[in-house]
């Protein structure tokens, strides 16, 4: 699974604003009176003032910033509104045209000293080396791509669409995969691989095979499970 790993609905949901908590609302969208001044040089129409607020609070919160500004929660909108002194209604007449959503963005990032990761970049490069490194530790693709917003969030670095992410966690699964064959393939002799196989069919002492065995969980404390957990630990796949 790579850039399948989500339906388009989930596409969708990771490129839009989610609900906000109460906690969050608090803490992401209380923008300083140096924030404010930022995006209100003269001259700047509110629409853009707030719409670049909103952005600037956005950015730490989410990693990124959703290409629908205008649709970002009603409370935050609010809260933005009144530190800039203007109705929230303006937003609706922000970023009709995508230059000025970037460039602002652009702006934005420098003032908060975020940095984009345009392809064949050292932050690409290391995000690359990030998803590998935990793919050798874990394969779920779902987890590898919240574990890179949460890298790309601490680096300070805006998070590439969800789609391209998504593929980089897929070229990182199967470089993962060769990279793991290649570690243990001469340990895969005849004889590791026969027990293997061993492993996958029922035997008729244990009642399952012995995979099943092995993996399954101790139901109580008593002596007997104990017994059975030294056997697992004693007999494994022999």
């Amino acid at each position: 699974m790579s850039e399948k790993m989500f339906s388009e609905e989930q596409l969708a949901q990771l490129r839009s604003f989610p609900e906000i908590s109460a906690d969050e609302l608090i803490r992401y969208f209380a923008p300083t009176a140096a924030d404010a001044a930022f995006v209100s040089p003269g001259g700047r129409v509110p629409a853009d003032r707030l719409g670049m607020l909103v952005q600037l609070c956005t950015l730490p919160w989410l990693g990124f910033v959703p290409d629908d500004v205008a649709s970002a929660p009603s409370a935050a909108v609010a809260r933005v509104a009144e530190r800039l002194g203007v109705a929230p209604a303006a937003l609706r007449l922000y970023g009709k045209r995508e230059q000025t959503r970037s460039d602002h963005l652009r702006l934005i990032a420098k003032y908060m000293e975020w940095q984009t990761a345009p392809a064949g970049s050292q932050a690409m490069k290391e995000l690359e080396q990030f998803l590998l490194d935990r793919a050798m530790e874990r394969d779920s693709p779902t987890l590898l791509f919240n574990l890179a917003r949460e890298y790309l969030m601490a680096a300070k670095v805006i998070r590439p669409g969800a789609l391209v992410l998504a593929k980089m966690v897929g070229t990182a699964r199967k470089a993962a995969a060769d990279l793991s064959s290649q570690l243990v393939g001469h340990l895969l002799t005849a004889e590791v691989r026969a027990d293997l196989e061993r492993m996958l069919v029922v035997d008729a002492g244990l009642g399952m095979t012995r995979l099943e065995w092995l993996v399954s969980p101790a139901r109580d404390a008593s002596a007997t499970s104990v017994k059975t957990a030294i056997d697992k630990l004693t007999r494994g796949v022999g």
